[in-house]
């Protein structure tokens, strides 16, 4: 089951960034790999995709809310799945660091 307590309220002023974004009229498929997409194809799509994210000026907002929510899909942010992981399971390791 999808974990839906981390997204944002249904507020638009929390939203509307997304409405700047430079993703806003390319297809989804740039961003979202199709399923068994292995090996070269997907590291080019997603390269293709971190490029449009690089010219985006709501990156900032993505990435953050694609942290924040812990988004498991896609490129978002300039951060793809794996990206996002590493950077995630890098603050719990800090965190435990500093508690213990």
């Amino acid at each position: 089951m999808t974990e839906i307590s981390r997204l944002p309220k249904p507020l638009a002023e929390l939203w509307e960034w997304q409405f700047e974004g430079a993703c806003q009229d390319l297809p989804s498929e740039m961003f979202f790999h199709p399923e068994g997409e292995r090996g070269p194809r997907r590291r080019n799509r997603e390269n293709a995709a971190k490029a449009v994210c690089a010219t985006c000026p709501v990156i900032q907002q993505c990435r953050d809310q694609a942290l924040s929510i812990q988004e498991p899909y896609g490129i978002w942010g300039g951060l793809s799945e794996d990206d996002r992981t590493m950077i995630l399971d890098r603050k719990i390791s800090a965190s435990i660091s500093e508690a213990s």
